[in-house]
């Protein structure tokens, strides 16, 4: 991988696993000093971190809840303490559970509401104080179940097409200030969180890949690759767009 993020300093939130853990590695090896965040898995965090410097890389992990605004308040804090102002933020931070509408609960619904897309409007909010003079980039991750709908994902849904609603109105509201917003929706990528709740057996990887055109499910590294080049000076001219890295499935 290039370093094409030389000199940028990288915020990723809920980078303990998965993708979030994908993106902090591959910006890291792209140049930039990250900020990875979790909310409570402390030992993935510190892997993450810990593989980053194994690598040559900088990377600090701090604790918060994005769901939180004094939680978050201290991770900007803390971030812009250790590493200078801010040129890149990652919102990942996700949870998910799925039921029938007449299933979900009202912890559930708030849950994934709050930490989804209330989570992502008060980090994008709190972001703005720590930018540097240049401007930046913005990284929302939604999701292909905004575009493709499937029963039991209301309330995950939900939350997740509030974020391209997010990621559209502040591409417009901070451009004249430099900082660009774009969206990644993944399509099915084998991560822990999937495979905890059977979304990686055996029968559902084959209906994945079955409806697939590229005829795999994804990686990590997939929405990582992606995520590196909308915050780098590569894709200057980019903002307000949903990618669908999905290998084709709409």
């Amino acid at each position: 991988m290039t370093r094409s993020l030389t000199g940028k300093v990288a915020l990723v939130t809920g980078a303990a696993k998965g993708i979030g853990a994908g993106i902090a590695k591959a910006m890291a090896a792209a140049g930039a000093p990250v900020v990875v965040n979790f909310a409570s898995d402390r030992p993935g965090a510190e892997r993450v971190v810990a593989d980053i410097k194994a690598a040559g890389g900088k990377a600090f992990a701090i604790q918060a809840n994005v769901s939180v605004v004094a939680e978050v308040e201290h991770l900007f804090a803390e971030a812009v303490a250790t590493f200078g102002p801010l040129d890149i933020l990652v919102n990942n931070a996700s949870v998910f559970a799925f039921a029938l509408l007449e299933q979900t609960t009202d912890e559930q619904l708030h849950k994934m509401l709050d930490t989804n897309l209330w989570g992502t409007i008060v980090t994008c909010r709190e972001a703005l104080k720590h930018f540097g003079k240049d401007g930046g980039s913005i990284i929302n991750i939604g999701s292909m179940s905004s575009e493709r709908f499937s029963a039991g994902a209301v309330a995950y849904t939900a939350s997740k097409a509030g974020i391209t609603g997010v990621t559209g109105v502040l591409a417009v509201e901070l451009a004249s200030r430099g900082i660009r917003v774009n969206q990644i929706n993944p399509g099915a990528v084998d991560t822990e969180g999937a495979r905890a709740i059977g979304a990686m057996s055996d029968e559902a990887r084959a209906a994945h890949i079955a409806r697939t055109p590229l005829g795999r499910v994804g990686t990590p590294a997939d929405i990582a690759s992606v995520a590196v080049f909308l915050a780098s000076d590569e894709a200057g001219w980019l903002t307000g767009e949903c990618l669908a890295v999905s290998g084709g499935l709409r």
